[in-house]
């Protein structure tokens, strides 16, 4: 419970920066948004967030309503009865009795439940008060009351579980894994958000990239003009420029519809109105980076072991199975109980005369002894423990899966960040020596020792090296995430803190 209540106060304060956000964003301006800006707007009002954080809510209201076996019930009644008894032979008098007439008002009232909730000790306090009265023999009215409590300690079945400790035990569980299972979403957005925006960054960056490849082809096509001019160069080199413009122009546009979606799907994740966020241009406030990492596979899998929700939520069902079986085995055994009671009773002519004698205590009354039930088929209590022994063996298997397959995510996340790393340095340098095989290419051609097909090729190559180069930054940041989000780790990566206070 005090768990929730702190994931409560997390989105609360995330709400509260992200207000400031959707007012700044219906203005339809370019926002500047750091990586941690936009973190915190989808904790606040991401639809996955929202939908997955009222889970434990639910949770803790149905573990709340698992106590209710343990609920007092209090039960009254009121009755009159009238009843006629035919006449019978007595040899008494020698003949036929007459019938026989009565009324009667009975009252009763009573309060059961358990006791104690951890040995399945059940209670009842019972008190009834009647009179008869009305006798067609002319005798009295009679009155009559009891007061007492019955107890009933299970020994055998019902001692160590029963179906209340089961539900209470089974909703503890599954709170626990609808915490889990918020985490789960919380690691899932986060990581979405995070690889959104480092593609908003690198579509950014391509846009720029084919801007400056327009910007090589059209100054290109100005200088062939000239140069076909003052006679110096033939016509087909100028159209051979024309359509490196023309291609240029096209991967442009390409770029720009790339940006535009790559702004979409940020803000998607973003906002639970996109309406409020359509017209906002986001500008990243930060750029594609190489950090180098170290990276230790052993140290990965034993954070992964950890910190994986849905590994613990893995494990959470083994146990959940785990509970299961044990109360299916106590199912097996035979009903032990002992049994008590202890109360007071009056007698007399009115209500009042039986309720002073029971006030009294003149009159008590007790019993105590054991009873067993033993049940001779039992089919079904034993072929469901054979079920739910199956059951907890079938979990477990799953469990044993899981870690094996997220002992592979992991190396394969490890293997592809190293890899991303080296695409990284590799890509600049082939970005370096485009640069400088371009520069040389147009010396040469300037003095007449290359053609204008050879140049466009250099800086063909030369946009494909700055492509590749930002791609690959683009995709060692997220082979990053994906790391962290394999290992269970996205939350400490960007500074989410969800501990209970």
């Amino acid at each position: 419970m005090k768990r929730f209540s702190a994931v409560s106060f997390f989105f609360a304060a995330a709400f509260a920066v992200a207000a400031q956000t959707n007012t700044d964003a219906d203005m339809g301006a370019t926002r500047a948004m750091s990586l941690t800006d936009c973190i915190r707007q989808a904790l606040a009002q991401n639809f996955d967030v929202q939908i997955q954080r009222i889970n434990p809510q639910i949770s803790l209201d149905n573990l709340n309503a698992a106590y209710s076996g343990y609920d007092p019930t209090f039960n009254m009644s009121g009755r009159h009865n009238y009843s006629v008894s035919p006449g019978s032979y007595s040899s008494v008098i020698g003949g036929v009795s007459p019938p026989q007439s009565s009324q009667e008002n009975s009252f009763s009232s009573g309060i059961s439940g358990g006791l104690l909730p951890w040995t399945g000790l059940q209670y009842s306090l019972n008190g009834n008060l009647s009179k008869t009265y009305g006798l067609s023999s002319g005798a009295p009215p009679s009155s009559f009351g009891s007061v007492g409590i019955t107890l009933t300690q299970p020994l055998l079945q019902g001692f160590l579980i029963d179906s209340t400790r089961l539900n209470i035990r089974v909703n503890k569980n599954l709170l626990q894994q609808s915490e889990q299972g918020l985490r789960l979403q919380l690691i899932t957005s986060v990581t979405a958000v995070a690889d959104a925006y480092y593609d908003l960054i690198y579509a950014q960056q391509n846009v720029q990239v084919q801007t400056n490849a327009l910007n090589l082809a059209q100054t290109q096509l100005d200088q062939d003009n000239q140069r076909v001019q003052i006679g110096t160069l033939a016509v087909l080199s100028v159209q051979q420029d024309e359509s490196q413009v023309a291609q240029s122009k096209a991967n442009l546009i390409a770029a720009q519809s790339a940006l535009d979606t790559d702004q979409n799907t940020l803000k998607n994740l973003l906002t639970d109105d996109y309406t409020h966020w359509h017209g906002t241009d986001i500008q990243p406030t930060e750029t594609l980076l190489a950090p180098q990492e170290t990276f230790n596979l052993q140290d990965s899998w034993a954070k992964g072991m950890a910190e994986r929700p849905d590994l613990l939520q893995a494990k959470l069902s083994v146990e959940h199975s785990g509970i299961e079986l044990k109360y299916a085995r106590n199912q097996l055994l035979p009903e032990l109980d002992l049994i008590g009671s202890y109360g007071y009773s009056g007698a007399g002519t009115a209500y009042e005369n039986s309720v002073d004698q029971i006030g009294a205590g003149n009159a008590p009354n007790y019993y105590y002894g054991a009873q067993i039930t033993v049940p001779l088929g039992n089919v079904g209590p034993r072929n469901q423990y054979k079920a739910a022994k199956a059951s907890l063996q079938q979990v477990a298997l799953q469990f044993k899966q899981l870690e094996q397959s997220i002992l592979v995510d992991i190396d394969n996340a490890v293997k592809q960040a190293e890899s991303d790393y080296q695409s990284v340095q590799a890509t600049k340098q082939a970005r370096i020596y485009a640069e400088a095989a371009l520069d040389a290419e147009q010396k040469t051609y300037t003095v007449g020792k290359a053609t204008t097909f050879e140049v466009l090729t250099y800086q063909n190559n030369l946009t494909a090296a700055r492509g590749q180069e930002i791609l690959a930054l683009d995709n060692y940041e997220k082979s990053l995430a994906n790391l962290a989000q394999q290992e269970g780790t996205t939350l400490q990566r960007y500074n989410i803190n969800l501990e209970a206070k």
